[in-house]
């Protein structure tokens, strides 16, 4: 009896210490991280700071209205597109394909969509109110690095330019540019210029007593017998988005003191991230990147080149099955292959990664960062939609202008390796963003009773 005592007092001291070890562990983890994330400016506070910038609560009625718009295939002169068609709430407000399917679609938002193919996956608009520049070349930008400043001007391509940059918000500006795109929703019969085809849209919209009441509602000159213009447009879109801030992680609630949000494994992968894995070197969580997760600024990180046996663009090279990326927009052939840092928050609804999705599981897209020499050159494009998996473009250009911070091949062990992508996919996720949640945002009707798109939510 005494010997059995004794080794049950032994027992309980050993499980004692290796309790106290344990917290001590995760004590010594906990500060390490925290500390990393003040180093990094990281606050977990981006939510309550576009509050603060807006300056004012959202106008629930406007931004209901902007829901409407944004699922009303009006806005369309193909009349068979709208923003939810490419931004869809099955995938937190991004695509929910490898590269986009604009004109031409079958009226189905999700895997079963079909249809030619424009030139690049399109982003989420989820949080794109906290984004400086927009676009996978960055080709729509507030030129102070801030989109609620307009003071230096906010640019488009010709032939808007600087013309939009009276308007308060980046957004605002920006819902004035998707309906005149031709391969996303306006189509290529309808004639004349992105004036002609707003007109158009606003003609379609103020002959419909339904808008005409829902406009007069929030904005008093329409109610006073006025036109619905483009800036009414642009203000209810912009509402909208401003609705989609999902930006309350289990990172955020982390740095804001919650110790418990992050698992232990979620913790070592996002000290990764910041340490010795180099993610934030361009993902990047300070100053202008609004602890979005990008420096927004534009690499060539060595994707391998992807393009559709059936598409409405022409692509670059002399093969047409490359995409030259921010040369586009510059004419600079220094500039070939560069894309703009994807923001990560909320990347565990993305059916797709790289500007191309080219890869379609986050552990692919992770691991060609560590080494994109072996992964662009063994690239194959078999887990992509089958009007994607022709011959690649190729891949030896790409990799001889890789960003330098990419070009030493990064060995993680096991472990490592998934604690890195545990944080990315689940310390990242804002669970508002998830499909069950966003599914209420479909409307049953659109006040132009026109056909509306047919969304595959997972079961």
């Amino acid at each position: 009896m005494r010997y059995a005592a004794l080794a049950i007092l032994m027992t309980a001291v050993l499980i004692c210490l290796s309790s106290d070890v344990r917290a001590e562990s995760s004590k010594t983890l906990d500060d390490q991280l925290a500390a990393v994330l003040k180093a990094q400016g990281f606050t977990g506070r981006i939510e309550a700071k576009f509050r603060e910038k807006l300056g004012r609560p959202v106008d629930q009625q406007r931004a209901d209205l902007g829901r409407l718009l944004w699922f009303d295939i009006i806005g369309g002169l193909n009349d068979d597109n709208t923003c939810g068609g490419c931004h869809s709430p099955t995938n937190g407000f991004g695509d929910t394909q490898s590269i986009a399917i604009g004109v031409d679609n079958n009226l189905v938002v999700g895997p079963g969509r079909t249809g030619p193919r424009n030139q690049r996956r399109t982003p989420l608009a989820a949080n794109t109110a906290l984004y400086p520049t927009l676009m996978w070349n960055s080709r729509f930008a507030s030129l102070s690095g801030d989109p609620f400043d307009n003071g230096a001007g906010f640019v488009f391509p010709p032939p808007e330019g600087l013309s939009l940059s009276y308007q308060a918000h980046l957004l605002v500006a920006q819902a004035f540019i998707p309906p005149t795109e031709r391969v996303e929703v306006a189509g290529f019969t309808f004639p004349g210029d992105n004036f002609d085809i707003r007109a158009e849209v606003l003609r379609r919209l103020n002959t419909i007593d339904e808008y005409r009441r829902l406009f007069g509602q929030v904005f008093p000159e329409v109610a006073g017998g006025g036109p619905i213009n483009f800036d009414h447009f642009g203000k209810a879109i912009a509402e909208f988005e401003f609705t989609l801030i999902f930006a309350d992680a289990p990172v955020d609630r982390f740095a804001r003191g919650d110790r418990h949000a992050l698992t232990e494994g979620q913790k070592k992968g996002a000290l990764l991230f910041f340490g010795k894995a180099g993610c934030v070197q361009c993902h990047a969580v300070s100053a202008q990147s609004n602890e979005m997760f990008s420096d927004f600024k534009q690499h060539v990180i060595g994707v391998p080149q992807v393009s559709p046996s059936v598409g409405n663009l022409p692509f670059d090279g002399p093969g047409g099955n490359e995409d030259f990326g921010l040369e586009q927009v510059t004419g600079n052939a220094d500039d070939r292959y560069m894309f703009r840092t994807a923001p990560l928050r909320n990347a565990a609804v993305m059916p797709a990664f790289m500007h191309n999705g080219a890869f379609v599981r986050l552990e692919d897209a992770i691991r060609h960062h560590l080494d994109p020499y072996a992964s662009g050159r063994g690239y194959s494009p078999v887990d992509l939609a089958p009007d994607l998996r022709g011959p690649v473009g190729p891949i030896e250009p790409v990799l001889d202008r890789l960003d330098p911070l990419l070009r030493s091949p990064l060995s993680l062990s096991d472990e490592e390796f998934t604690n890195l992508v545990g944080f990315v996919r689940n310390g990242l996720l804002d669970p508002r963003v998830l499909p069950e949640r966003l599914k209420t945002l479909v409307p049953k009707r659109v006040p132009s009773d026109r056909p509306t798109m047919k969304f595959e939510f997972p079961e």
